[in-house]
């Protein structure tokens, strides 16, 4: 009984997270420390978290994709670069202690809240689209840092790699998230089998929640309205900030 509860826990957290990842941004800042609540070690929660990730974010892809909406060949060239880097943050929260990946993790989430707080509406540009030449160096060089960030914890990638796109690249919302989603699940898998590889994956709670995070993200795709995105934001400013100060002050 206990497990079938977990399950349905486990599902409608992955679905409150869809929804969040769809109308605010962030859904990671919500799931990661839910999985520590429930017993899972720092590291494994970090890897199990994966797993939503990359369903999430293969469904987006394909998604985009089923549309016509693609950023080809730039798009990989970004995936293989914070692939790169993704190794390395990856390895960085598998080796860290637990403790002190509590406290790393309460301060993003903070970091991150104010940043969804303030986070402009309009974040639309025009073409032209810089994608190549020295606005390629800089975009791989970029990812590659922002892969080290999306292996070690990814929690809030998702706004970094919207604005990035978007003013410095110069890209549409509808293309960014295109891309976005495209580069997330390339460095997010090669991060999930790392973490697998040292044991740190709970494949269980982990397609729960991947399963729960579906619907959600296929619900408030369907279904958002402007006002939803504002109620979702902040309700999940709330959760982070009673979430980010029992990870600081309470073991």
């Amino acid at each position: 009984m206990e497990e079938i509860f977990q399950a349905l826990f486990l599902i409608v957290i992955g679905f409150l997270a869809g929804v969040i990842n769809t109308l605010a941004g962030g859904g990671s800042l919500f799931t990661l420390p839910v999985l520590i609540f429930l017993g899972l070690p720092p590291q494994v929660a970090n890897g199990t978290n994966r797993i939503a990730i990359v369903v999430q974010s293969l469904s987006g892809a394909i998604g985009f994709q089923s549309k016509g909406v693609s950023s080809f060949p730039f798009n990989i060239y970004l995936g293989i670069s914070a692939s790169i880097g993704a190794c390395l943050g990856a390895q960085i929260a598998i080796d860290i202690d637990g403790y002190i990946f509590n406290k790393i993790l309460a301060v993003i989430m903070i970091v991150i809240g104010i940043l969804i707080l303030f986070r402009q509406k309009k974040l639309e540009f025009q073409p032209p689209e810089r994608l190549k030449g020295k606005y390629l160096f800089w975009s791989i060089l970029g990812f590659f840092i922002i892969g080290i960030y999306g292996g070690f914890i990814n929690a809030g990638i998702g706004i970094v790699i919207m604005l990035f796109l978007n003013r410095f690249n110069q890209m549409s919302l509808v293309k960014t998230n295109a891309t976005k989603v495209a580069v997330v699940f390339i460095y997010s898998t090669l991060a999930l089998l790392i973490f697998s590889y040292n044991d740190a994956v709970d494949w269980k709670m982990g397609l729960f929640m991947a399963l729960g995070t579906i619907f959600g993200a296929w619900f408030s795709s369907r279904w958002s309205v402007k006002k939803g995105d504002r109620v979702i934001r902040y309700a999940m400013l709330t959760t982070i900030f009673i979430m980010a100060v029992k990870l600081w002050f309470f073991e």
